[in-house]
């Protein structure tokens, strides 16, 4: 899809995409450079448009899905509907992924994630997997709205739990721009593809052309915590970095990144092991809490995202996983 389509063209294409697909998707939402345009990227070249499908019943609709695209499913469909819910629910980060598809009535190609609602809200809320939570750390492209309460409640959840992240990670003094690229990096931290497969300027790109998106979707959460920083109009920010501040932010994190902090300090204490209250506060005294919270952000996105990769082989099949990877490569090697 080029970069240069309104937003009125992009409405009306993810509208007819809905179409190729079953009902009961309870909440949708477009992501990435093939629906944002991001620095660096060439504006002419066709590039893949992303979706995520939420669904409350995975299992049913996979099965009206295998009988309306079986093609856009690997060798996993021959297992039927049943094996396919079972393998987004218990492997990777539970999204099931079909990638390179093509639809030609749009002369489009997308890739569509399934995610059931139950395990969306459990990543928003807890970041257990922090997958679609960090994707939704970002401003994305609404397709279908969620009317269900918990799900629309746990998504400005997540965006809370991002600014305070953030904060802990940012230094007394910071730019605008800075807080977005430390929000959208969180997801990133640890992230093995980073390491080799992503474009090393990612964060960076995905920031610069949406700096007024960013502002638009984090400016509610900004304007609870006027106790514990402020953005001037000069776009210089600075925040309270004292311990009572920091342990503000670390009680208000989701409950996996907690967890992770625990394991982190009681790692080798033999018996003498802390509770959460104690290692919080702990952590706030800490000259390198930063580091700590950054190094336990680190360890949930690495799992997650190697267990997701290696299950988007089977998903994929291998030839698209061949040709997907090959793609990410080269991008990478631009950006070097």
């Amino acid at each position: 899809m080029a970069a240069t389509r309104t937003l009125t063209e992009v409405s009306n294409l993810f509208q007819r995409l809905l179409q190729t697909f079953p009902e009961g998707i309870s909440y949708c939402f477009g992501y990435g450079s093939g629906v944002f345009a991001q620095s660096g990227a060439n504006a002419q070249s066709a590039r893949m448009i992303d979706l995520i499908f939420t669904v409350p019943n995975p299992n049913e609709w996979h099965r009206l899905n295998i009988e309306k695209n079986p093609k856009h499913y690997s060798f996993l469909r021959w297992g039927g509907h049943r094996l396919v819910a079972s393998y987004q629910q218990h492997w990777g980060a539970k999204v099931y992924f079909n990638t390179l598809v093509p639809i030609p009535s749009d002369n489009v190609v997308i890739k569509y994630g399934v995610v059931s609602q139950s395990d969306l809200v459990a990543d928003l809320l807890d970041w257990s997997e922090l997958y679609l939570a960090g994707r939704l750390h970002k401003p994305v492209k609404t397709v279908i709205s969620s009317s269900d309460a918990e799900l629309t409640s746990a998504l400005n959840q997540n965006l809370h739990s991002a600014v305070h992240a953030a904060l802990l990670l940012l230094p007394e003094h910071f730019t605008e721009t800075q807080l977005y690229n430390t929000i959208t990096g969180i997801s990133y931290i640890g992230d093995f593809r980073m390491t080799f497969g992503e474009d090393k300027n990612k964060v960076n790109n995905i920031v610069t052309p949406m700096v007024d998106n960013f502002r638009k979707l984090y400016t509610p959460v900004f304007n609870t915590l006027n106790d514990y920083m402020e953005i001037q109009e000069t776009g210089i920010c600075c925040q309270d970095c004292g311990q009572p501040a920091k342990l503000h932010h670390l009680n208000q994190l989701p409950r996996e990144p907690q967890r992770a902090l625990v394991r982190y300090w009681n790692r080798g204490s033999g018996n003498l092991r802390q509770d959460s209250e104690d290692v919080l506060r702990a952590v706030s005294h800490d000259n390198d809490c930063d580091l700590i919270l950054s190094r336990c952000l680190a360890d949930i996105v690495w799992r997650s995202s190697v267990r997701q990769s290696l299950k988007g082989i089977a998903t994929a099949g291998i030839i698209k996983s061949i040709k997907y990877s090959s793609a990410k490569v080269k991008k990478m090697f631009k950006s070097i």
